[in-house]
């Protein structure tokens, strides 16, 4: 095997010294403690009456409230398509500002065809990346769950992932995946006690962990060498002559 002579001495020439930051114990301690109840929304993907997403999440909401959090739930009735209207309509709005609102968000959809609902994914995709200097998704906690109507499955919980890493959230490990939930929920809407339940008491119970933990670090938790370097103002000026906006 051929290994390099250790330690290497021969630099980082392609690295600007002056956005590389060292990551250190001291940079992630949490300057001011915050002391408010952790803040999350919750997000359900069906406009069914009798909807199993919306039952899984209340019963999030419950117990995350019984650990000390306050939660809100985002109704996505009358919310739009993406791109039907522009982005100061009510409904997005209300969206928007929850989530920045929030400190962690759990995501529940339904399984269908395969994937989660349109209902849900139009609630994600009128969440933008950035919004002038606030960003409404980054460095929260995130928490996915799913329900279907037939075998357990992971497909919607795993597309959700992948849209929580796109919107660059902290993705806890655990989830929950709910099959054939006629089954698992009584008249009233309550889930019933079982493994399934207990697994959604595991979920919100390490989303609380993860989001004490981080919630005062996201910040910086989040920050990137790359966008360091590309807020800087002399690379802000090169793209702009790059692209014609000004001269050389």
């Amino acid at each position: 095997m051929d290994k390099p002579r250790q330690p290497f001495t021969d630099g980082l020439p392609n690295l600007s010294a002056a956005h590389f930051v060292v990551p250190t114990r001291a940079r992630l301690e949490a300057v001011k403690p915050l002391t408010h109840a952790p803040r999350f929304l919750i997000l359900y993907g069906s406009l069914r009456e009798r909807s199993f997403s919306r039952f899984l999440a209340y019963e999030a909401a419950r117990l995350l409230e019984a650990m000390g959090g306050e939660v809100r739930i985002y109704d996505a009735h009358g919310l739009p398509l993406p791109d039907d209207t522009t982005a100061d309509h009510p409904k997005v709005q209300e969206l928007r500002d929850l989530s920045i609102w929030s400190e962690g968000q759990v995501w529940v959809s339904p399984e269908r065809h395969g994937t989660l609902t349109g209902v849900m994914k139009s609630q994600i995709d009128w969440l933008p990346l950035s919004e002038g200097s606030v960003r409404p998704t980054q460095g929260r906690t995130l928490a996915v769950m799913q329900v279907s109507g037939g075998s357990q499955s992971f497909n919607a919980v795993n597309s959700l992932r992948i849209l929580g890493r796109w919107m660059r959230m902290i993705t806890i490990p655990n989830q929950s995946s709910v099959p054939m939930a006629y089954k698992e929920f009584d008249e009233a809407g309550r889930m019933k006690p079982g493994p399934l339940y207990e697994r959604v008491v595991d979920v919100c119970e390490e989303l609380m962990k993860f989001t004490l933990l981080t919630r005062e670090r996201a910040d910086d938790l989040v920050d990137r060498y790359s966008e360091r370097k590309e807020r800087a103002p002399e690379r802000l000026n090169a793209v702009a002559a790059d692209i014609g906006f000004v001269k050389r």
